[in-house]
């Protein structure tokens, strides 16, 4: 399979997925989370590997989050609503596929992981941050609801308080001393170490016994999102609605040309 933003190598029964968008954003174009979709999906009938890690070229950002310069985003709205809903559901099928694959998961964060980039970085079962990097949630500061299944897992992680914090202040940055403090991430590593203690974490869950070690995942999973799907199935709903108020768009407007955003509840 191949996939021009993607790559995967294995070793063992490590796999080592690289998310490359070319520049030092890494921001995730409709392709892009295609493509990591795509990749996700491909490990289901994999049986030889039993512990991935998600990392990022050397001097890249993790992610930016959703890319809005992509044309494709804008092209979207073109389409009968049909087609609207299944490309705003994008980033919740990715990050479910990325919550639903077997193997244990890694996400090694450097430099940043931004709105659907920390979507994405929660979706996996473990992350690893470089002690320079940062999250940052801005979707309610542009106007947005937050969306691709993230409240839930979110708040399993840090719990309601913490998750209301970050965001609902979205311009605020989660600096690595706070995320680990908070449960966001579970190890902070030298700045350019994140990919190489994930490969670590990685080869020691791959030499546990891949049934129980599949198993155990499965089941810590239906344990912590039992209810996700109550409080989720509706968040792309959300977003398109969002996505259509006056504030979305003098909130992009706000961020694109560099003032403050003047929000009325339009």
């Amino acid at each position: 399979m191949a996939h021009e933003f993607v790559t995967v190598v294995r070793e063992d029964r490590v796999a080592t997925v690289t998310f490359d968008r070319g520049n030092w954003l890494n921001s995730l174009s409709l392709q892009a989370i295609e493509e990591l979709t795509e990749v996700a999906l491909s490990f289901t009938d994999d049986l030889e590997t039993s512990a991935i890690v998600l990392r990022t070229p050397d001097g890249s950002g993790f992610a930016a989050g959703r890319d809005l310069a992509d044309p494709a985003m804008d092209q979207r709205q073109d389409k009968p609503m049909l087609a609207r809903r299944h490309a705003a559901g994008a980033g919740k099928r990715l990050c479910a596929a990325w919550e639903s694959v077997e193997q244990l998961t890694v996400a090694a964060v450097e430099r940043f992981a931004i709105g659907g980039g920390l979507a994405l970085a929660v979706a996996f079962d473990l992350r690893v941050m470089g002690s320079s990097a940062h999250f940052r949630t801005p979707e309610v500061a542009l106007g947005l609801s937050m969306s691709w299944g993230t409240i839930p897992r979110l708040v399993g992680l840090v719990g309601p308080a913490r998750a209301k914090q970050i965001l609902c202040l979205g311009n605020d940055r989660i600096e690595a001393s706070d995320a680990l403090a908070w449960g966001l991430v579970q190890e902070v590593v030298e700045d350019g170490n994140a990919a190489t203690r994930s490969l670590e974490i990685a080869a020691r869950a791959a030499s546990m016994p891949p049934v129980p070690l599949r198993m155990t995942k499965t089941t810590v999973n239906a344990v912590a999102g039992a209810l996700s799907g109550a409080s989720i199935h509706m968040d792309t709903e959300e977003v398109m609605v969002t996505e259509l108020t006056e504030d979305f768009m003098e909130g992009v407007s706000a961020f694109r040309e560099s003032r403050p955003a003047r929000f009325r509840g339009a």
